[in-house]
């Protein structure tokens, strides 16, 4: 990993000049997002945050950035572009080069959702689904751009993607130039390389000041994590933050992480739900797994950032709401506003009547009751009663069960994984 003072940046694929350009092409064609500090959040994390809303953006993501700047510099006699992905990458890549009136195909696995095919193709885009994974998308879609002349667009390790991704950072420091730490996910690690960039040019220019460049990456994913440090952890899992999913970074990307990249966090998938939760919550903003990771590490490791002056950007929006309103849910639950109690009664008339009587003395609100006489190791005359209620708080649910049990009920609590 990167130690101060960093190598100049022109020894490296992308430069500072890159990113600049990069932000003078595209910047009239993107939008400049909001970049504000959030009190709630530096309150909660003992850090100074900033927010940087990249899911604001038109397909709400910042991989727009990148892909735009890499259209603008085709030849005009571009046959079309090609590109393999199942997420942000599609859409960004499918919405400029139909604004530019490029032909854009995109190559995605059989199993993608239908909402992001249809999504892409409300594009302008011609999406050709092919095989189970990712891998097989982006062997055909190379197959694809030798067969066809088209222009294959790589979603992280391409220069001309990292200088777009690169111009978040530019926007960050215009914007708040006392910034001290970027707070970047990590996928492929195109955003962070060009961040870095950046960040490095900052640190060194004259009356500047050093500024750290932290990735994330999920737990279950450490791909980045792995190559810089030499570890052999696992690739795998069903992550909420499938954005940033990668089992392979670039060998472009990994460069420039391991000589301008200061560490590398590693986040659970708790911590990502209760970022994804906050965000909603406090900033009234939704969030992707990917896009909460910054903020995830801020809740994991409040120590590491504890007095630094964080930027941290929300990479992208677009969660499946179904999804969205479990990870929600899952929060209640784990912070004690949602419970599920397993209440041992006897079967017997006005049973249940007494029981309904305690929650409402405790101003607990049941939403759904359910009994169970049959698949139950209690006796013949026994009852398992379970009740999912509403509660203020882990304190209001405490209340509850303390007068539950003086009634003389054995009650459990049914826990979240």
């Amino acid at each position: 990993m990167a130690t101060h003072p960093r190598p100049a940046t022109a020894t490296l694929p992308v430069t500072l000049a890159d990113v600049q350009a990069a932000h003078a092409r595209i910047g009239e064609q993107i939008v400049r997002t909001p970049f504000f500090i959030s009190r709630t959040l530096s309150a909660l994390t003992g850090a100074t945050v900033y927010l940087k809303f990249e899911n604001l953006q038109f397909t709400a993501a910042y991989k727009e950035r990148g892909a735009l700047n890499t259209l603008l510099q085709l030849n005009a006699d571009t046959l079309g572009v090609i590109a393999a992905s199942a997420g942000n990458h599609a859409q960004g890549l499918a919405y400029h080069a139909n604004r530019l009136g490029i032909p854009a195909t995109i190559v995605m696995p059989t199993n993608t959702p239908t909402v992001k095919v249809t999504q892409t193709e409300g594009h302008g885009a011609t999406v050709v689904l092919h095989g189970d994974t990712f891998d097989a998308a982006y062997a055909h879609a190379r197959e694809l751009e030798a067969t066809g002349g088209l222009t294959f667009v790589h979603p992280f390790d391409d220069v001309r993607v990292i200088a777009g991704q690169g111009t978040v950072a530019i926007e960050m420091l215009e914007d708040v130039p006392a910034i001290d730490t970027f707070l970047t996910p990590i996928g492929g690690g195109g955003l962070i390389s060009g961040m870095a960039v950046v960040a490095s040019a900052a640190s060194q220019a004259p009356g500047g000041h050093p500024i750290e460049v932290i990735g994330v990456e999920a737990e279950l994913f450490p791909s980045m994590y792995n190559r810089v440090k030499g570890t052999q952890m696992p690739c795998a899992g069903d992550t909420l933050a499938e954005g940033i999913a990668v089992k392979e970074p670039g060998a472009i990307t990994a460069q420039m992480v391991e000589a301008l990249v200061d560490d590398i966090v590693l986040v659970s998938e708790r911590s990502l739900e209760q970022a994804v939760s906050l965000l909603l919550q406090i900033e009234k903003t939704v969030v992707e797994g990917a896009g909460a990771a910054g903020l995830a590490a801020l809740l994991q490791h409040p120590e590491r950032f504890a007095g630094k002056t964080v930027g941290v950007v929300l990479c992208g929006g677009n969660i499946d709401t179904r999804l969205l309103a479990n990870v929600l849910l899952r929060d209640l639950a784990r912070s004690g506003r949602l419970a599920r109690l397993r209440i041992r009664l006897q079967d017997q008339p006005g049973a249940l009547f007494n029981v309904a009587r305690i929650f409402e003395q405790q101003r607990v609100n049941i939403l759904e009751l359910a009994h169970q006489r049959i698949f139950t190791n209690l006796p013949a005359k026994g009852l398992s009663l379970e009740v999912e209620c509403e509660t203020r708080d882990k304190e209001h649910l405490e209340r509850l069960l303390g007068a539950l049990r003086e009634s003389g009920y054995t009650v459990s609590t049914i826990e979240l994984g």
